[in-house]
């Protein structure tokens, strides 16, 4: 972890697509821009043009669907996006392919190409950056962005032959000795230090987290090592505190070397810092502990292992780190399945700090799915995410997901979301058959042949 939190700077997410990835067949729009039915105070502004009027922005976004509808697989493709980012060049095989996950459930899609393409304000100023790949090689990669309201490009590629944009052509060749097929241009570019491009390759490895199933533990290594800053360490312990788990307190136990060495790598992983691009202000530390959480009982404070403690306060723990880490960063972060082993109370409390512009004065976004119904909200009284923060996940007949807004209802203001949610009215829900459950009971239990 950094001795501090990094400095913040105005950058967000304005939309992301893609075609043919995961369940993705074809393709699709993420917006977090405002829209007509944006709720005032969860609007956010922020600059990105030079003296133009701010963009309007959403800090929070909310996935909902049924089981296997598409929800995780949306934060997954925007997460492969950041990993062919960083990791193209660093890792590829010269003369591999590339690793991809296209749509499987056609032999056509698993041929096609897959893209990516992604809308950010960085400094203050609006880019546009994507690429289209195939099993083997890039075939086209391109960024531009806006500094005067008009778009300048910064380069576009096609295959090998790479056009560079009125300024940073003298480092193109550089750039281009390096290239190889199977590797990005950005992710090349950032090897080479080109100044112009290493901002938008940095953006992809601070301001964008991912917090899944299968990184919690080294989230909860993250979170240990913030208990080596005094002011990091006070804010962790509230929240914990703040979640009414019983803890007054952390800390620190040793780990086996082998353990140490896992984790280290994990987190360099985790935050982007593995390799060559090692994050000065972020440095991963020598030495990684694991944790005790201080309990408080009828006979004093009792120290407790994590292995003792229940699922619950460990899924709580593992995200304590990052959402302070995006809050403190004004980064973005991405949560699969925010409600799993976690009140629905707790979760509503993760949204507000992300919705309130007091908790997160660094204009931060959180986008999450979950299954849990009471974050619609009733009526524009009770109601949590705004209706252009809510977002649907449906399967169709031939495997593939599709996903859409909520706004797309035309839901009017006063309207019980999460009722008309549940009665249908809106999709995203699962259509299952009584019956079969039945049915395997009976074959299960040899009331049937």
């Amino acid at each position: 972890m950094s001795e501090g939190p990094l400095e913040p700077e105005p950058s967000a997410l304005l939309s992301f697509r893609a075609e043919n990835a995961r369940s993705f067949r074809d393709k699709f729009e993420f917006s977090m821009l405002t829209t007509a039915m944006s709720e005032r105070q969860y609007v956010r502004e922020i600059p990105w043009r030079e003296g133009g009027s701010p963009i309007r922005v959403l800090p929070v976004a909310g996935v909902f669907g049924a089981n296997a509808s598409g929800k995780s697989n949306l934060l997954k493709v925007m997460h492969d996006m950041r990993g062919y980012v960083l990791y193209s060049f660093r890792y590829g095989n010269p003369g591999g392919g590339l690793p991809r996950d296209p749509f499987l459930l056609d032999l056509e899609s698993k041929s096609n190409p897959s893209a990516f393409e992604i809308e950010i304000v960085l400094h203050g100023i609006k880019h546009d950056y994507g690429f289209v790949v195939d099993n083997s090689h890039v075939l086209e990669e391109w960024a531009c962005h806006y500094p005067k309201g008009r778009a300048a490009v910064l380069f576009h590629r096609e295959d090998n032959k790479v056009h560079a944009g009125a300024t940073g052509r003298s480092r193109t060749r550089a750039v281009e000795d390096l290239l190889r097929p199977n590797a990005l241009y950005l992710s090349t570019s950032a090897a080479a230090n080109h100044p112009l491009l290493l901002p938008l390759y940095l953006w992809f490895q601070r301001n964008m987290w991912m917090a899944a199933g299968d990184s919690r533990p080294f989230r909860q290594a993250l979170t240990t090592e913030m208990l080596d800053d005094d002011r990091q360490r006070r804010a962790v312990l509230e929240l914990l505190w703040a979640a009414d788990l019983g803890i007054v307190g952390a800390q620190k136990r040793k780990l086996d070397p082998a353990m140490q060495e896992r984790l280290q790598r994990a987190i360099r992983i985790l935050t982007g810092t593995e390799g060559e691009l090692e994050d000065e202000n972020n440095p991963v530390l020598e030495e990684l502990e694991g944790v005790e959480l201080v309990h408080q009982g009828p006979d004093g404070d009792l120290a407790i292992p994590s292995d003792d403690e229940s699922l619950g306060t460990m899924v709580w723990f593992g995200l304590v780190g990052p959402i302070l880490q995006s809050l403190q960063t004004g980064s973005l972060l991405l949560v699969d399945e925010l409600d799993v082993s976690l009140h629905t109370e707790l979760v509503e409390h993760v949204v507000r700090l992300f919705q309130n512009p007091e908790t997160n004065p660094n204009r931060a976004q959180l986008i999450f799915n979950s299954h849990d119904t009471n974050l619609l909200g009733g009526t524009d009284d009770s109601r949590l995410l705004g209706r252009d923060q809510v977002w649907f996940t449906e399967k169709s007949n031939e495997g593939n997901s599709h996903i859409y807004s909520l706004k797309e209802h035309n839901p009017r203001k006063s309207e019980a979301i999460e009722k008309r949610y549940l009665d249908g009215h809106y999709g995203g829900k699962p259509i299952l058959i009584s019956g079969g459950f039945d049915r395997a009971i009976e074959l299960a239990t040899g009331l049937v042949e």
